[in-house]
């Protein structure tokens, strides 16, 4: 390694990150400095590392009107189209680091160009925000932008050491004050001269400020430089808040008590008085959350907050340090719902003393914040009712963030606009924490302004594709090469098929079986060869790898990938040559596997079909051609392996999945049904599932402490109470002491004159279920899937859309030889951190997934008036009944309680569950009839509102609306 740095360096080659300058340089070079230090690694080996400083005199200016540097290209433009009142000669701006981290909403402003960001200032950023790391080399790369990194680092004339006795917060301003005096100088020297181009400094440091006015340079804080500007006043909204300002919006009177210093927090965390948690707000009520203490195990435990005071400014998904109580002043959970009306109270929602000595829990208070995830939010502007007031609340579309106090002139433009706000500090004084208008989405109730809501509330990354994600994909026109032919098992010759859903262009899977001369079966899962393309560390794989899955919303796709792959050289359509990872078994005609093999492969499918249309062939009895042979026995065998799977205790669960029609021209939903599942979806699912955990158990055989994992948790008893009681009130018994005791009495579970009762009761089970996650087998002990009934299992089959498939399809290539390893893929530590992300990632993209339904489900409703429909009672509260709608595939809400009216008497049964609603008694599973409508009196939270006709209940049901033909109404007689 020590040999390999001096040789880089000897030579000259210098690459400055984040630069659009970079590139292989290779005049004067002088050695600074040299620095060894040893280093251990994680396999407890010794590292012998040396760095080595250099300064070069060919680190350009990157300004198009300098005549100085021998530049091949430049960033900063000679006009630079900016009017300001402070500035009214043409300038280029050098941001401080603390403008870059606290203004970057300012920076990222299209109005905002012509700037240099230096290498000081770009280490310190990435050191202290990766977020706002990220999104400052995104500028940077932005070609309209104008924004140049100057690596002032390792230039001869910039570069400054630390002084004795000197900080290293000090030295790196002054690192800044040197490189604005060079740019000023350098300028002077160049035709910029006759122009008048100056170099403007922003920095909202006093002393820094002080320091470089004295030094002669041109200097202003961000905030008054910003209000210079003379054609966007609204930039000015964008402002954070600097320390300053933000104690004189808030009130002299102590709120909230003062927050620990950081070193006593972890005193505390030490000795055990303190705990360190994850704050998680409740939706329902604005009083009330609870810290997540993750332990060892089963050790886990959740403090309950309860109170303004208690919760102490944290918000949700803080890092929080927390104090117990004594016992004497633990709580239970409040079950009053309880929005913020803006009222500066701290009262604890009343409850009844009995509940409380039932099911206290552990109850704390906040001590201290360990790390702010403060991001920008989505929400609506409350406009103040004071009259030309520029002070208004921002209420979140999260029900969890608490309302956000900003400063803007554009309020009646911004009335009824969906809007992204961010947070700047939370002092003690303020009953709501101060922050600035970051840009608006668009109409509040706008298809593409809610969409864009959802994808961003969800953490979905859905930007276009960068030039530098783009520049990795391959050349077209693209075909096979000679080179790929002699590494590939040519499989082009067999009848190779795939199956999907309706217009599906991203098709990962295809399929084939055919009988062998010694009368066994051969069936290959061909899957695309998405690591072919992705190749390990450049920016289309990190791209990938941050996105983690691709995201299907109602009517929309946000891809993992790039679309020439997920669509075109990746997508295994039919009649074309494709690069295919392949998946082969030997079988007998009893579905037992004699051989496996795996081998990369070149194949040609013969068709790409809609799960109806390969259903239609197998029906056929008329259709004899090699792709519905094919297809039959593949129909065949997957029979046999499903009721083998079942039979060793694999769960068959239910959810209602819903399809829009969508309008070709609005792109509204004009017809919203429940998705039929025919025999082909089993058919691709069992061979799908086969192909994983063979190759699960493949890549762990090869790489026991590497391999990338899926596991299925076992629930713990106590959620299949719900389960237990519902199926006891229909004097049906549920057993759960494993999966297969679980699957073999949900087979069992049948009412008479009620078959939808099944249905229902494997709903309900999958609400019982543990999430599925990603793991690393060297970090783990327990692999086991619970709902399939599986020792092992992994995602091979779906590398187009899942980033754990190319992770797993990596391995896979260097257990058989067909490609070579690299370091992150052996390294344990770092594959734990990816299935933490990819986890993230897939439980966000679920999330938005529900939220697009439920927003065109509304769509849906919105013209539909009211509507009468049968239900079922899914679950029973103490003031409410849940109802699932079968005929959409939805569930909503009954209250019995309003404001509007006088409440009814409501008696709730905790043990039934049972709610008597004056003299009826709701249980689960219970048959209703309800009116379904969109109920969008708030429009930042519209929702299905449902009221009861049947059974009809004096004062509480509605009266039925004949809304529709007699023939079409729908009936639940199942």
């Amino acid at each position: 390694i020590t040999r390999w740095w001096r040789q880089i360096n000897t030579v000259g080659c210098c690459y400055f990150q984040g630069s659009r300058s970079c590139r292989l340089l290779t005049s004067t070079v002088i050695m600074l400095k040299s620095k060894t230090f040893v280093k251990k690694t994680r396999s407890g080996g010794v590292l012998k590392i040396v760095r080595e400083h250099y300064l070069r005199d060919d680190i350009w200016c990157g300004s198009e009107v300098c005549t100085e540097c021998k530049q091949e290209s430049t960033v900063l433009q000679r006009d630079t189209c900016i009017e300001s009142n402070l500035c009214a000669y043409p300038h280029y701006l050098i941001p401080d680091t603390n403008v870059v981290l606290h203004q970057i909403d300012v920076l990222e402003d299209p109005v905002i160009r012509n700037v240099i960001i230096l290498q000081t200032v770009l280490q310190e950023v990435r050191h202290r925000s990766a977020p706002v790391y990220k999104r400052i080399k995104d500028i940077i790369h932005e070609k309209e932008k104008h924004f140049y990194t100057f690596t002032n680092e390792h230039h001869r004339e910039t570069f400054i050491e630390r002084e004795p006795g000197e900080s290293a917060n000090d030295r790196n301003d002054r690192a800044i004050r040197v490189a604005a005096t060079w740019y000023t100088q350098h300028l002077k020297t160049s035709e910029s001269a006759a122009d008048g181009l100056k170099v403007v400094l922003l920095t909202n440091d006093q002393g820094n400020k002080q320091k470089a006015a004295e030094s002669g340079l041109l200097v202003f804080k961000c905030e008054e430089y910003i209000k210079s500007l003379i054609a966007n006043p609204e930039l000015v909204d964008r402002l954070a808040l600097t320390n300053d300002e933000k104690n004189e919006i808030t009130s002299s009177k102590v709120l909230f008590p003062e927050h620990l210093p950081l070193s006593r927090i972890q005193a505390g965390i030490k000795s055990g008085s303190f705990l360190q948690g994850t704050f998680r707000a409740s939706r329902d009520n604005y009083l009330e959350a609870t810290v997540f203490v993750p332990g060892e195990g089963e050790d886990s435990t959740e403090v309950l907050l309860q109170g303004l005071q208690n919760l102490n400014r944290a918000v949700h998904q803080d890092v929080v340090a927390v104090q117990l109580l004594p016992r004497d002043h633990w709580v239970a959970p409040s079950s009053v719902v309880l929005q913020d009306e803006g009222m500066a109270k701290d009262e604890n929602p009343e409850e009844e003393e009995e509940e409380k000595a039932v099911s206290v829990k552990p109850t704390g208070k906040v001590v201290g914040i360990i790390k702010r995830n403060w991001r920008p939010f989505c929400g609506m502007l409350n406009v103040s009712q004071i009259k030309e007031s520029t002070r208004h609340l921002f209420t979140p579309a999260d029900r969890r963030i608490p309302r956000i106090r900003i400063e803007t002139r554009q309020a009646s433009t911004l009335a009824g606009q969906r809007i992204m706000v961010a947070i700047d500090g939370w002092p003690k004084d303020s009953r709501y924490p101060n922050g600035h208008f970051v840009r608006s989405l668009g109409g509040a109730g706008e298809k593409d302004t809610e969409e864009e809501v959802l994808l961003l509330e969800h953490d979905v990354p859905h930007q276009a594709f960068s030039q530098a994600v783009l520049s990795f994909l391959p050349k077209m026109p693209w075909a096979i090469t000679p080179e790929d032919m002699k590494q590939r098992q040519d499989l082009r010759q067999l009848t190779v098929c795939s199956v999907d859903p309706p217009g599906c262009t991203d098709i990962d899977d295809a399929l084939h079986c055919r009988e062998l001369d010694n009368g066994n079966l051969e069936v290959g899962v061909h899957i695309a060869d998405v690591s072919h393309f992705i190749r390990p560390g450049n920016a289309l794989d990190k791209e990938a790898a941050n996105r983690g899955t691709t995201v299907y919303l109602c009517g929309k796709r946000i891809d993992m990938v790039p679309e020439l792959l997920s669509s075109n050289l990746c997508s295994l359509r039919s009649n074309v040559e494709r690069l295919a990872f392949s998946c082969i078994w030997e079988m007998n005609h009893e579905a037992e596997i004699l051989k496996t093999w795996f081998t990369k492969s070149i194949i040609n499918s013969k068709a790409s079909l809609t799960y109806a249309e390969a259903q239609m062939r197998i029906d056929d009895t008329t259709m004899n051609d090699d792709i519905t042979k094919s297809l039959r026995g593949l129909n065949k065998l997957a029979k046999i392996l499903k009721r083998r799977r079942i039979e060793n205790g694999a769960l068959t669960l239910s959810s209602l999945e819903v399809r829009f029609h969508i309008d070709s021209e609005t792109h509204d939903p004009i017809d919203l049904q429940t998705k039929e599942l025919m025999e082909t979806n089993s058919m691709v699912e069992e061979f799908m599932l086969l192909a994983n955990i063979s190759v699960a158990q493949k890549i762990y055989d090869e790489f026991s402490e590497c391999a990338l994992l899926r596991k299925h948790p076992a629930p713990p008893p106590s959620n299949y109470d719900i389960l237990i009681k519902a199926a006891k009130s229909k004097n049906v018994a549920i057993h759960t002491d494993s999966a297969k005791a679980l699957a073999d009495s949900l087979d069992m579970a049948t009412v008479d004159s009620f078959p939808y009762f099944n249905t229902l009761l494997r709903i309900l089970a999958t609400r019982c279920m543990m999430q599925a996650v990603y793991f690393c087998s060297g970090m783990d002990s327990d692999f086991h899937h619970y709902g399939l009934a599986s020792p092992i299992y992994t995602h091979f089959t779906s590398p187009i859309r899942r980033y754990s498939d190319i992770i797993v399809h990596r391995l896979l290539a260097v257990a058989i030889g067909a490609d070579s390893t690299y370091p992150d893929l052996m390294d344990k530590h770092k594959q734990s951190a990816l299935c933490n992300n990819l986890n993230y990632r897939h439980k966000m993209a679920q999330y938005a997934q529900r939220a697009s339904v439920a927003f065109h489900t509304q769509l849906f409703f919105k013209t539909r008036g009211v509507l009468n429909e049968e239900g079922f009672v899914l679950f029973v509260r103490k003031n409410a009944i849940i109802v699932l709608i079968p005929k959409f595939g939805m569930e909503g809400t009954v209250f019995f309680d309003s404001k509007d009216k006088t409440a009814p008497n409501l008696v709730f049964d905790e043990e039934g569950p049972t709610l008597t609603v004056e003299q009826h008694t709701f249980h689960i599973f219970d048959k209703v009839k309800v009116t379904i409508s969109l109920d969008a009196s708030n429009i930042q939270h519209q929702k299905i509102r449902m009221a009861l006709i049947d059974p009809v209940i004096s004062g509480v049901s509605v009266p039925a609306e004949d809304l529709e033909p007699q023939s079409k109404k729908s009936k639940l007689d199942r």
